[in-house]
């Protein structure tokens, strides 16, 4: 599978990379393999892999036959964004 990788993302990848370590390769290996996708607004996806007590969580989008990375982000707030009942990391 292609990763696109707009500007915004990589810059976004950086920042996590200075306060927690997220590597690039982390990014994509969670966008290859996450323990979940989930439905975000707009046909946006949502790859999430639970990392250090939190959620690395990366939106793309699917264009054609590439995932394009919009922005990615970790949060410790795995309640509120983990979806239990949709368990499901299938598009």
């Amino acid at each position: 599978m292609k990763i696109i990788w707009i500007r915004h993302a990589e810059n976004r990848q950086k920042e996590w990379a200075e306060r927690l370590g997220i590597t690039r390769q982390e990014v994509e290996n969670v966008l290859r393999n996450p323990e979940q996708i989930v439905r975000g607004d707009q046909n946006v996806l949502i790859a999430q892999s639970r990392r250090t007590n939190g959620l690395l969580r990366i939106l793309f989008k699917i264009e054609k036959d590439a995932r394009k990375i919009l922005t990615l982000y970790w949060t410790s707030r795995v309640i509120k964004y983990w979806q239990e009942k949709k368990n499901d990391n299938t598009i």
